[in-house]
């Protein structure tokens, strides 16, 4: 790995730059406490820090993924939005119920009250699809694909123009490609679809989502040790499809982020890596170039 550390004052790459992995955490645990269901309880990452991070990488724009660790609770998504580095600086995803009859509304009422802001809702799928699904009252994951409130949810999404955010097993990728072609949404998966959650008959149903118009992969929690597969994700979901996913925090995770991605998309041409570093994420986003 030693080849993708790049000098720490080498120039920006051309291009936009989209960050859109990165979770906020405060550090103001009696402001904004993690929720009694969180499934985890990260160190703090302030907006405040980040901001400055931000600046110094020049970075375009970043999409806050609201993290399970406040599961509905958006308060310090939007303390983030009035925090930002710079004006029109942030969007977010949200994370509600998928399966809830009263999640359309709720989505749609955080999306009046910032307009333009909210961009998707993730959903979390670690099980595999033939495991029992989690019941309302759980923590906000694994629950039930197939369940007529997951469609309404997929159809209030694309009715309000919003992803479909996903961090899934391979082996949900069958109704992924049904939910996607029956409800028209847009569907963005996390992480390469976690390949190591699934086998691989079970990744080539990921890779022929790419023949669903609207699946865009996102480029993340990757290695160099992974350049097949990401070749074959370049070569299924083609260069207007993939999207890197994060800079990091800090300017030395943002400077082996940048190699690796170079590293990884040495074959594509300048413009095709321009695209998949950010000018793909500016418009799969809404940001305003």
């Amino acid at each position: 790995m030693a080849t993708l550390l790049p000098s720490m004052t080498a120039a920006p790459p051309d291009g936009y730059l989209v960050e859109n992995t990165t979770h906020m955490f405060s550090s103001d645990q009696s402001q904004f406490p993690y929720h009694p269901l969180a499934t985890r309880r990260p160190p703090p990452q302030d907006v405040e820090k980040y901001s400055r991070f931000v600046k110094e990488a020049g970075l375009s724009h970043t999409v806050i993924v609201h993290s399970e660790a406040y599961q509905d609770d958006h308060r310090y998504l939007e303390y983030c939005f009035r925090h930002e580095p710079s004006a029109n600086y942030f969007k977010g995803t949200c994370l509600f119920d998928p399966v809830d009859p009263r999640t359309p509304d709720r989505i749609a009422e955080l999306a009046r009250k910032w307009p333009n802001r909210i961009v998707g809702m993730r959903i979390h799928e670690y099980r595999h699809a033939n495991e029992p699904p989690t019941a309302q009252g759980a923590p906000l994951r694994d629950r039930d694909m197939r369940s007529t409130g997951m469609k309404k949810t997929w159809q209030a999404l694309h009715r309000l123009g919003m992803i479909a955010q996903l961090q899934m097993a391979p082996s949900h990728a069958p109704q992924v490609a049904v939910l996607a072609r029956e409800t028209g949404a847009t569907v963005l998966l996390d992480h390469l679809a976690l390949p190591a959650r699934g086998t691989a008959a079970e990744y080539e149903d990921v890779i022929n989502l790419s023949r669903v118009p609207g699946v865009y992969m996102k480029i993340s929690s990757v290695a160099d040790t992974q350049k097949a597969l990401v070749r074959r994700l370049f070569d299924s979901y083609g260069p207007d499809r993939l999207v890197w996913g994060s800079y990091g925090s800090s300017m030395a995770s943002f400077h082996k982020a940048v190699a690796l991605s170079e590293s990884l998309f040495e074959y594509a041409s300048a413009s095709d890596r321009q695209k998949i570093r950010g000018g793909n994420a500016m418009q799969l986003f809404r940001f305003a170039r």
